[in-house]
C-alpha cells in the first residue's frame, strides 16, 4: 500500500472537526430537532429552505452556443453568475473565507503559454498530517471521515437541479422535503483558489465517493453551460490525484485570462465510431508539459458528457489517477491521466519540486501554479512550471497505451491517416472582465 504524509486543503470550516456519527441524530424525536448545527446532512437538511437554481430542460439537449435566455424576456443571461457571486460575496462579508483571495498577488509568468503564479501562502495551513492512499483510485466513502453532510448551511450558496420546463427558474426559498431527491448543492470553498471558487456536490445526501458517473458529470456541464461564460471552469481530481474529500464534488472557479492548456495546439485524433451522428471528437495536446486528451463537439449535450464520463470511468476501473477540465462553456473537456502522487510516494521526486509544497491537481496542470511560497512566487518561469508539470505526466509510452483503452471506453474509432488533423495555432481566447457582481439582478423571474 502506498501512503503518503501530507496536509489536505481544507474546504470547509466544519473540516478542522471531527464529527462521527456518534454525532448525528439516531432516534426519531432527536431527528425532528437535527444535530443543532443546521448542517447538510440527513437529520437537518430535510425540511430546511434553500435557494433553488433550476436549469433548463432543452426539448432535444443541445449544446448550442454559450448563450441562452431566462424564462423571462429581457432578462440577462448572466442570472446565474450574479446570483453565485452576489451569494459568495456576501459569504465573504460573513467572515466564511479562511483568507482573502481578492489580496493574493497573481502575475502572468512570461513565455508562450503564459503560465499564471498566484502566491497564496492562506493555502498552507497548519494542521494535522493524515493518511491518505494514493494507489487506490477507488476507495469506498468512509462516513467517519469529513464529508460534505458535515457542512453547515451557511457555506451552501443554492441548490442545482434541473427544471420542468424549457427555461431556467429561481426560488429564494425553497422547501427541501424529506421524501425529495437528494439534492444538488453549490457550495463555497472556505480555502479559495480563485474569485468565485464554489464546489459542486452532486446528490450530498447519497454520500456517493469521490468517483465518475455520467448523471453527475452531465450534472457539471449543465452548470457550464448554464453559467454561460466561458472565463467560468469546472474542474475534477481523482483520488491519486490530489482530490482531498472521498465525497463526489467538482469544483469550478472565474479565471479572467485563458488558462495555458486552452492555447495549447492539438492533433484531432479519433472520430465517432458508435457515437459517428453525435459530432464527439478527440484531439491529444501537443507540445504541452503533461499529456493528455482533448473531447469536444457533440449534438446533445449528453453525448458529450457520456463519452468524457465513460473515458473517466475506464480509468477508474484501471486505477488510473486523473484530472478533468470543463472549459469553453462545457463544450470543451481536457483529460489528464496522471502520476505525480505515486511518484512522489515512491520517493521519485526531487526535493527541489517538493520544497514548494505544491501538489499539481487540475487547476495546477491546467497552467494556473498556486504557489505557498514567496520565493518560488518571485522565481517564476516558464522553465520551472514545465519542469514541475512534467513529473505529473504519464510517460510516452505509457500514455499511449492509456489512451487506446480510452478511446475504445469512448466508443471513439481511429481515424484514417487522411482525417488525421493538427491544429498548430493557439485557441484565440481573448481575456475576459473579471465578473464583480455585489448584487443581483432585479428584473429576473423569482418564484416563490
Amino acid at each position: 500500500m502506498l501512503t503518503i504524509k501530507r496536509v489536505p486543503t481544507v474546504v470547509s470550516n466544519y473540516q478542522d472537526e471531527d464529527h462521527s456519527e456518534d454525532d448525528l441524530v439516531v432516534d426519531s424525536q432527536t431527528r425532528a430537532l437535527g444535530c443543532g448545527r443546521n448542517c447538510v446532512g440527513k437529520c437537518c437538511l430535510p425540511g430546511s429552505k434553500l435557494p433553488l437554481y433550476a436549469f433548463r430542460k432543452d426539448k432535444d439537449g443541445a449544446i448550442g452556443n454559450c448563450n441562452h435566455s431566462f424564462s423571462r424576456e429581457g432578462c440577462p443571461t448572466a442570472f446565474l453568475n450574479n446570483l453565485l457571486l452576489g451569494q459568495w460575496e456576501e459569504r465573504m462579508t460573513q467572515g466564511l473565507f479562511r483568507y482573502d483571495v481578492t489580496t493574493c498577488e497573481t502575475k502572468i509568468i512570461p513565455g508562450k503559454y503564459g503560465f499564471i503564479a498566484q502566491l497564496n501562502e492562506g493555502r498552507h495551513l497548519k494542521k494535522r498530517p493524515t493518511e491518505f492512499r494514493v494507489d487506490q483510485v477507488l476507495q469506498p466513502f468512509d462516513e467517519s471521515k469529513f464529508n460534505f453532510t458535515k457542512v453547515g448551511q451557511e457555506e451552501v450558496l443554492f441548490r442545482f437541479e434541473q427544471s420542468n420546463d424549457n427555461n431556467s427558474h429561481f426560488f429564494p426559498n425553497a422547501l427541501i422535503s424529506a421524501d425529495s431527491n437528494s439534492p444538488n448543492i453549490i457550495a463555497i470553498n472556505v480555502s479559495p483558489i480563485e474569485y468565485g471558487h464554489v464546489l459542486l456536490i452532486p446528490r450530498v445526501l447519497d454520500c456517493l465517493p469521490q468517483k465518475i458517473d455520467n448523471e453527475s458529470f452531465l450534472l457539471a456541464l449543465h452548470l457550464a453551460r448554464e453559467a454561460a461564460e466561458p472565463a467560468f471552469r469546472l474542474g475534477y481530481n481523482s483520488l491519486g490525484a490530489f482530490a482531498t474529500i472521498n465525497h463526489l464534488h467538482f469544483q469550478a472557479y472565474y479565471l479572467a485570462v485563458p488558462f495555458p492548456v486552452e492555447k495549447a495546439p492539438t492533433e484531432k485524433l479519433m472520430t465517432g465510431k458508435k457515437l459517428s451522428d453525435s459530432g464527439v471528437t478527440v484531439s491529444q495536446l501537443l507540445n504541452y508539459p503533461v499529456l493528455g486528451l482533448v473531447l469536444e463537439g457533440g449534438i446533445k449535450l449528453t453525448d458529450l458528457a457520456n463519452a468524457a464520463a465513460n473515458s473517466c470511468i475506464h480509468l477508474e476501473k484501471n486505477n488510473i489517477p486523473f484530472n478533468i477540465l470543463i472549459a469553453d462553456c462545457g463544450k470543451k473537456i481536457f483529460l489528464f491521466p496522471q502520476c505525480y502522487a505515486k511518484k512522489q510516494a515512491c520517493g521519485e521526486v526531487s526535493e527541489e519540486l517538493l520544497d514548494t509544497q505544491v501538489n499539481p491537481a487540475v487547476w495546477e496542470i491546467s497552467g494556473h501554479m498556486v504557489l505557498k511560497r514567496r520565493k518560488d512566487y518571485d522565481d517564476a518561469s516558464e522553465e520551472n512550471a514545465w519542469k514541475l508539470l512534467a513529473q505529473v505526466s504519464l510517460s510516452s509510452e505509457r500514455f499511449e497505451e492509456v489512451m487506446a483503452h480510452i478511446l475504445e471506453a469512448a466508443c471513439i474509432a481511429e481515424a484514417g491517416s487522411d482525417g488525421t488533423t493538427v491544429n498548430e495555432e493557439e485557441s484565440s481566447h481573448e481575456a475576459h472582465p473579471a465578473y464583480v457582481a455585489s448584487r443581483l439582478h432585479q428584473d429576473c423571474m423569482v418564484l416563490h
